[in-house]
């Protein structure tokens, strides 16, 4: 028995004898008294006879007093204690017992190794799985945006249609455009009516070789050269803005759906508003991030298990794009997967997708809770002889709940699978499975 649980039974032990030490004697309520009659001395004494008894004063008989040589003697009485203290004191010594022995079941049960989840090293299949969200999107699509500014006098599509290249899908408001361009037309007529002029005075001169001066065909030449440049010059201008009138109706660039409507009728916009989105919807794909940490371990062709949001069922895919380019910002790489199988859905679906990373027919792992790290070292605690033993190991970190170790342990180990708490040279017992 240890030391202090001695001391604790000593001192029970002397409480119990203490206790029963003060039980009470005669009427139960103190110690046995001895009562004491005084009676004169002398003839005028009357002294019972021998074999009268006296009474004490709660009822108890006593042996008369004896006299010698004319003096009394009192008399003195012990009484035996009575039964319900006797069952006291053995009531006592049985809770004492209660409690000494419940002392030892707590010492040994605070005293047991203990108990650690542990498992058996040994080699099984391995597939490394990187788990990343993404979201349907078109393979081709287009963002519409105006290249004019004015307020939206129309807008005859509405999101979700389906449209041709060609098709008209806004109009701002060109009454303005239109203006200017009556303005360039009229300056063109009149521009080439000089030209007309100026060609007739030209010929005029050349008609007359003979009699008008070199110097003055030479000018009239120059004229003429001016007014067809003039012409030349305001005729572009007419072109321009005929286009700048044209680029008042926002016509569809390709076929597909608008899968995304930004503005609405009357509202103003310029050439840094995007109007809508157009996809080609015969093709989706699926676009994620992943984090830089694994940006190396990502390539192209890696098969994927793809699983719409809302469905049960996965879908097989492959990885057809890496981003060769890191954002600065979200430390994410982009990347794009594509189906096996055609598949319908809205853009913008969440695709929960498992990028195969990795597949070993036969590898050695363990749980993430199992490893420790002591004095800078990652490792594990192996079980040897009822006591843990730490071992350094190699691990592919992955984010993954189990990690293949790639070196310090080897089949048949007894692995502790939680380390929280424990430290090397501990006794600890093995939970059964």
């Amino acid at each position: 028995m240890k030391p202090r649980l001695t001391r604790v039974l000593l001192i029970c032990v002397k409480v119990a004898l203490s206790q029963s030490s003060m039980l009470p004697l005669g009427n139960g309520t103190g110690p046995a008294s001895v009562d004491r009659v005084v009676r004169p001395v002398g003839k005028e004494a009357n002294l019972a006879p021998a074999d009268e008894k006296s009474m004490t004063t709660d009822g108890a008989e006593m042996s008369a007093p004896q006299q010698t040589h004319g003096q009394l003697v009192p008399s003195s009485r012990r009484e035996r204690p009575k039964a319900s203290h006797r069952w006291r004191i053995w009531v006592l010594l049985a809770a004492l017992g209660l409690g000494v022995a419940a002392l030892v079941l707590a010492q040994s049960w605070m005293n047991r190794p203990p108990l650690l989840p542990v498992e058996t090293v040994a080699p099984a299949p391995v597939t490394r799985v990187l788990a990343v969200n993404g979201r349907i999107a078109a393979e081709n699509s287009v963002e519409v945006t105006p290249t004019v500014t004015g307020t939206l006098t129309a807008l005859p599509v509405a999101e979700g249609d389906a449209v041709e290249a060609g098709d008209t899908l806004a109009q701002i408001d060109a009454d303005a455009q239109r203006t200017l361009l009556r303005q360039a037309q009229a300056r063109l007529d009149a521009a080439r009516d000089a030209q007309a002029e100026a060609r007739a005075e030209f010929d005029r001169a050349a008609a007359l070789d003979t009699t008008v001066a070199r110097s003055v065909r030479d000018t009239y030449a120059h004229k003429l050269e001016a007014a067809t440049q003039e012409v030349a010059r305001l005729g572009a201008a007419l072109d321009q803005a005929r286009i700048a009138l044209e680029n008042h109706t926002i016509r569809a660039p390709v076929s597909g759906h608008v899968v995304s409507l930004d503005v609405e009728q009357g509202q103003l916009v310029s050439p840094s508003t995007p109007l809508m989105t157009l996809a080609d919807l015969g093709t989706l794909l699926v676009e994620a991030d992943v984090d830089e940490a694994y940006a190396t371990q990502i390539a192209t062709g890696q098969p994927a298990v793809l699983q719409l949001a809302g469905e049960t069922q996965t879908r097989a895919g492959r990885v057809s794009y890496v981003s060769r380019r890191v954002d600065i910002a979200t430390g994410g790489l982009a990347v794009k997967l594509s189906f096996d199988m055609p598949v319908v859905a809205p853009v913008g679906l969440t695709v929960a997708t498992n990028i195969i990373v990795e597949t070993r027919t036969a590898a050695l792992t363990v749980p993430r809770s199992a490893l420790t790290e002591v004095e800078g070292e990652t490792g594990v605690f192996l079980l040897r002889e009822g006591r843990t033993m730490f071992r350094p190991v190699l691990v592919v970190d992955w984010p993954a709940a189990r990690l293949i170790v790639t070196k310090g342990l080897t089949e048949g180990d007894r692995l502790v699978t939680e380390a929280s708490g424990i430290i090397a040279g501990q006794a600890v017992t093995m939970e059964q499975p």
